[in-house]
Order: C-alpha cells, then structure tokens, then sequence
C-alpha cells in the first residue's frame, strides 16, 4: 500500500480556450471531483498572446486573457502558429517533463494536434512523447471548421496512437467537431455530457469513465 502513495502523479500540461486564461481553466478544471484531482499533477499555462479583442468570457472571469495564436475569419489562414508551438515547448523544456496535455476550446484543438506533429517531427522535438491527451470540446484542424496550419498538414495523416480522452457536450456548437476527431485516435474513450461549450462537472457515469482513465495513465508512466 506504501508504495501507491509514493507513486508520481501523471503532470499535464493544461491548455485554456480562446482569449481566457490559465486561471480560469483551472476554476474550471478543479470542480472535477476529488478522486480524480488529486490523481493528477495540473500545471495551467496562460497562452503567451494577449487577446487582441473581445472575450467571451467578459464578465463572468475576470482578465487578462489570451490567446495561443491567431486566425483570419474563416480559419484559412494562422498567424503566430509556429511561434505558439516553440513557447509551448520552451515551457515543457523548462517545467517538466510533462506526460500528457489536456485542453479545451482552442487549447483542445492544438492540444490534439500535437502527438501528430511530434510524431511527424515538425512540433515538439526537444521534449518527451506525449502520452495522452484530455480534450475538451475539441476539433480537429483540417475539419469543416478549421483550416490546416501548415505545420500541422500531416498531423493527422494516420491515426494518432496516443491514449485520449474526449469530453463531449450535446448542445456545443463544436460537438459534429468533437465526434469527427475521434476518427483520428486509435481507441478513443468518449465522455458525453448533456451541456454546451464548457467544461462539464463530471456525473457518476463521467466519473467512473475518468477515473478508469487516471487509472490507465498511472500505469503507464
């Protein structure tokens, strides 16, 4: 039993959605239940751009916020994408190793693109393999939403073979989004929650579901 509690916890590297912050991703993040925060060690990261216009989250969380790169209006075209890779990077560099990377929003569609560019060698090279991804409300670059950033053109070329779990709201406009990346992993576990674009509390069913995943990621550290 000793040895259990001398165990590493699994450090993920937590990615916030377009113009919000580090801060507000982990209140958000922290009203998971207990079993599975404490089973994890979450570093939340602020993306290195100030937001260069309206939040969404105005008067409900308080600024600064930010972003992690920059898109035209029908995300054809992205600005600052290499520059927001090599930040991240830096940061894992400097603060880890880190074994996995959760995100939501913006931060989940970076975060899913990234085992594919590390593995392609375009993204990431300095640092160890991703492990596993927790995405929320994510999509998928080169989808029917999102252009592709040329570096991560082959990001999904194949099917990712990396450990991921995917959190799904019902009513969130990027959900046909979220169901079409999981097209792009090998063994996707899926959680469904019956909200829009947020970060869900998690209900029984969604707790057994997480839980089993810290599980299986403990064990492969």
């Amino acid at each position: 039993m000793e040895e259990d509690q001398t165990q590493r916890k699994p450090r993920i590297l937590c990615l916030h959605g377009f113009r919000t912050s580090g801060e507000i991703l982990k209140q958000l993040v922290l009203r998971w239940p207990e079993p599975v925060i404490q089973k994890l060690d979450l570093v939340f990261l602020d993306g290195q751009f100030p937001a260069q216009g309206r939040s969404d989250v105005e008067g409900i969380f308080d600024p600064p916020y930010y972003e992690w790169f920059q898109a035209n209006e029908d995300f054809s075209e992205y600005r600052n994408f290499e520059a927001c890779l090599a930040y991240i990077e830096d940061y894992m560099l400097k603060n880890g190793p880190f074994d996995g990377v959760l995100g939501f929003s913006q931060g989940a569609i970076l975060a899913a693109a990234l085992p594919g560019m590390q593995a392609q060698g375009v993204a990431l090279g300095k640092v160890d393999k991703i492990k596993f991804l927790i995405v929320i409300s994510g999509a998928k670059f080169g989808g029917n939403k999102f252009g592709m950033p040329k570096l991560a053109s082959n990001a999904f070329s194949k099917p990712i073979d990396c450990l991921s779990l995917h959190i799904i709201g019902e009513k969130d406009f990027m959900k046909e989004e979220s169901v079409a990346l999981l097209g792009a992993f090998q063994n996707p576990v899926v959680i469904h929650h019956p909200r829009g674009h947020t970060v869900p509390k998690l209900d029984d069913n969604s707790l057994e579901t997480m839980v089993n995943f810290t599980d299986n990621i403990q064990r492969m550290i």
